[in-house]
């Protein structure tokens, strides 16, 4: 292996020091749970390890005041708080999957990411259970898709179900670490389009693809099921150094998972809905031309001229000024929010149903 990034190297001396210093005080591993997902060949089971001074029943309490918190509007859960953490790096886990019992290890970021063949899991909901070394054990959701399934949604977030204007520096950062977290608003009709597509194809997956931090999963968990999203796996970031580089590419993030949900998932076909603020329409439109067997329609929630400023700083979407890409066979729709995206889907759906 090539040598890892200096940057890489000093954020993981910063933390080896820190983590010993927590430890040292008494500090314990706890999870932090994210929605996993899988099909009956493989599970995919998501969690992260943070160090926490509270106890296990104090943990509680404060899990539990901070969900009260989040269905509180005039009380303020202010975005930074998510991100001041330390994350338990290179800490032993094991994961507990019906009977079966599965060792792994925390990476440079206190992440758990681990895929189980064979669990023996029917489709529907389940929680699988993750022990820290050392830590009490939290329960972890998991949603398994039946085979029979043909149809699911990939959606992205920003500017897609909830309006944040980034990705410009200043007005990124005032949203995502100065904001509480119910100062943010929907884009109007989203949460029905969703709710009308999969009620037309039960069992049929949703997930929330995006660029944003894994650290925000809570907050916007809490955010998507206090405004009616349908529930499903947040596929996010890490932000900050990588092994390569000082920043990860959001991008190269989104392609990576869409050709990962469609290897996954190969007798699935995909709706993708996105935005014209950035990358949507480039990112989707590449895919749909290497994988139109698994696109069934593409959505473009289209920002008004003030959000686009906010966006990138031009009235207009980005596609003006970058060459189009052939969609081919896929269709493509758009409008400015969900009401007026779900007749256009429905209508290219109906006509271009599957074999």
């Amino acid at each position: 292996m090539a040598r890892p990034h200096i940057a890489a190297v000093v954020e993981d001396a910063w933390h080896g020091q820190l983590n010993g210093v927590l430890v040292g005080r008494g500090w314990t591993p706890r999870v932090i749970a994210h929605t996993g997902y899988g099909s009956s060949a493989f599970v995919r089971v998501l969690a992260r390890i943070v160090l926490s001074r509270h106890t296990l029943d104090e943990a509680e309490t404060r899990a539990d005041e901070h969900e009260e918190i989040a269905l509180e509007p005039e009380r303020e859960v202010r975005g930074w708080r998510a991100f001041v953490t330390a994350q338990a790096t290179g800490l032993t886990v094991r994961v507990q999957v019906g009977q079966r019992s599965f060792r792994t290890e925390t990476d440079r970021s206190g992440y758990v990411d681990l895929t189980i063949d064979n669990h023996e899991l029917a489709p529907g909901w389940h929680e699988v259970t993750v022990t820290p070394n050392g830590g009490p054990p939290q329960q972890v959701p998991v949603m398994i898709v039946g085979d029979d399934v043909r149809f699911g949604i990939v959606s992205d977030i920003d500017d897609t179900v909830m309006i944040t204007m980034l990705p410009r520096m200043f007005i990124a950062a005032w949203n995502t670490f100065v904001r509480h977290e119910q100062a943010r608003h929907i884009v109007p009709g989203m949460a029905p389009l969703y709710r009308d597509l999969l009620a037309d194809h039960p069992g049929a997956p949703i997930f929330y693809l995006s660029t944003g931090a894994w650290n925000t999963a809570p907050t916007l968990t809490r955010f998507l099921k206090r405004h009616g999203y349908p529930l499903g796996p947040l596929l996010l970031t890490d932000w900050g150094p990588t092994n390569t580089g000082w920043f990860r590419s959001g991008q190269d993030h989104k392609r990576e998972n869409l050709h990962r949900l469609a290897k996954e998932f190969p007798d699935i076909q995909w709706v993708l809905v996105g935005d014209d603020g950035q990358h949507d329409p480039k990112i989707y439109g590449a895919f749909a031309h290497d994988r139109p067997d698994v696109v069934r329609a593409i959505a473009i929630r289209e920002l008004t001229p003030a959000e686009q400023v906010l966006s990138h700083g031009l009235p207009v979407s980005n596609e003006e000024f970058a060459p189009r890409v052939v969609h081919g066979e896929v269709p493509v729709v758009r409008s400015g929010d969900g009401y007026g995206l779900l007749p256009k889907l429905q209508r290219v759906l109906a006509a271009r149903v599957p074999d």
